[in-house]
């Protein structure tokens, strides 16, 4: 039998796609040591979006959730998401550098990036200043449909980014616009095109079809496939790691991973999202008028969400229909980050691109260049030389004054796991190494000590 190895991503792109980045810390850290135990390839946990959102809308540090990971995945190799460069403002490149050392410091020395041209000339230089840092990348071909997007450009592709020698590459469907047949077709001419390097498969089920996508690339022999847990799975997230994992065994694969140790993950996020009123994400019918707009999955979510938080979610379709004009007026770029957010917030404005390229900002920005400060003319900036590097960053990204409200936050609300409350208090009281521990409820009375 083929071993099939998986990548998970449910605390990464399954929070990313379904809840729009709303999982806290105290969400996420009581079942890290289940999924540790799970026998995954790697766990996709952080993303530098996290800054911003987390620090302003959860009054949560995000650093706490890095020292997490670090503190109870022992077998699992962690992964950062994202690179060197920022898709939506023009950050001084000192910075972004600066959060990939701190991320390295805390062990997490894999990231997956993509740049959203598919240009790898861009993206060889990127890794290896990457390799410079201590990360090692897997680059993401990312699938489009457009009249630019045939098979020779993807074979081409295909040859490019194997040229620049990453740990992996990764075939995304971001939009969740492969079909079965083009699946078949294209993973067999990348796996034509890119030698001996290593590949992975990357979909969204925006569409109904990544589920059966999945094992299509895996006959084609993409062995390391992308999946979630459910409620985080499904939807505009990938495909459920109990779905995928029994149709390759009854295909006659070997999947590296123990789904019962799971169990406890799946009902433990339903909880969470049953409490919390956080989307659960369900198997989609197919939809052919997806191959229109083509929003990808992890903006569709944050897309819905910022409607809904203006009082014009019943405008989403309206939307929906501009974005297709808008991508056809600009070219047809792929739409992932940052090109699909550009699309979709210039989509509710008509004659977008003379409305963008007509404004005297734009004649500005068309010459202009990120100024490279260094880091100390930014730490002078934000608080100088005795802030440390973990807050210089959430002051840059989020901003000082919601730094200076977390630090006067209430505690975070933390989350028991999905076993029995009174299991949980005595693994609790077990780690604390008491010698005597008297509990009484009732007429239970319980008593437990040390021996000897």
């Amino acid at each position: 039998m083929d071993e099939i190895r998986i990548v998970d991503t449910t605390v990464r792109d399954g929070n990313t796609s379904l809840w729009a980045h709303n999982m806290t810390t105290g969400m996420m850290h009581p079942v890290l040591r289940h999924m540790d135990q799970a026998g995954f390839d790697s766990m996709e946990f952080f993303v530098s979006g996290r800054f911003k959102k987390v620090v302003r809308e959860q009054r949560d540090n995000p650093w706490d959730w890095v020292r997490y990971g670090q503190k109870e995945v022992k077998n699992t190799r962690l992964r950062y998401h994202g690179g060197l460069s920022s898709g939506f403002s023009l950050v001084p490149p000192c910075m972004p550098r600066l959060v990939i050392e701190c991320v390295v410091s805390h062990g997490i020395t894999l990231t997956r990036l993509s740049d959203p041209w598919n240009d790898y000339e861009v993206l060889g230089k990127e890794i290896t200043e990457l390799r410079t840092l201590g990360m090692e990348s897997v680059v993401n071909l990312i699938y489009s449909v457009s009249p630019r997007h045939t098979d020779e450009y993807y074979a081409r592709k295909a040859r490019e980014a194997a040229a620049i020698k990453p740990y992996r590459i990764c075939f995304k469907d971001v939009g969740g616009m492969l079909t079965p047949e083009r699946t078949r077709t294209l993973a067999k001419i990348i796996r034509q095109n890119v030698g001996d390097a290593t590949l992975e498969f990357h979909a969204h089920c925006n569409n109904g079809l990544a589920p059966i996508n999945v094992l299509e690339a895996v006959k084609e022999g993409i062995h390391i496939v992308h999946t979630s847990v459910p409620p985080l799975a499904n939807g505009s997230a990938q495909p459920s790691i109990f779905n995928v994992a029994r149709n390759l065994r009854a295909l006659g694969y070997k999947p590296l991973v123990n789904e019962k140790v799971l169990e406890p993950v799946e009902q433990h996020f339903y909880r969470i999202a049953k409490e919390e009123g956080l989307p659960i994400g369900a198997p989609r019918q197919y939809d052919e008028t997806w191959y229109r707009h083509q929003v990808p999955g992890g903006m569709i979510s944050n897309l819905r969400h910022q409607l809904k938080m203006l009082g014009k979610e019943d405008q989403m379709e309206k939307v929906l229909d501009e974005i297709v004009q808008v991508r056809s007026e600009l070219g047809y770029p792929i739409m992932v980050t940052p090109f699909a957010q550009f699309v979709g917030s210039q989509a509710t404005a008509p004659e977008v691109k003379a409305k963008i390229l007509d404004r005297p900002r734009a004649r500005e920005l068309e010459k202009f260049e990120v100024p490279d400060v260094s880091l100390d003319e930014v730490r002078k900036k934000y608080g100088g030389p005795s802030l440390s590097d973990e807050e210089l960053i959430l002051r840059f990204y989020a901003g000082p004054e919601f730094v200076d409200a977390l630090k006067h936050a209430p505690p975070r609300k933390e989350y028991l796991d999905s076993r029995k409350p009174l299991i949980k208090l005595i693994d609790e009281l077990g780690r604390k190494r008491l010698a005597h521990v008297y509990i009484r409820k009732g007429d239970l009375s319980l008593s437990i000590g040390r021996h000897g």
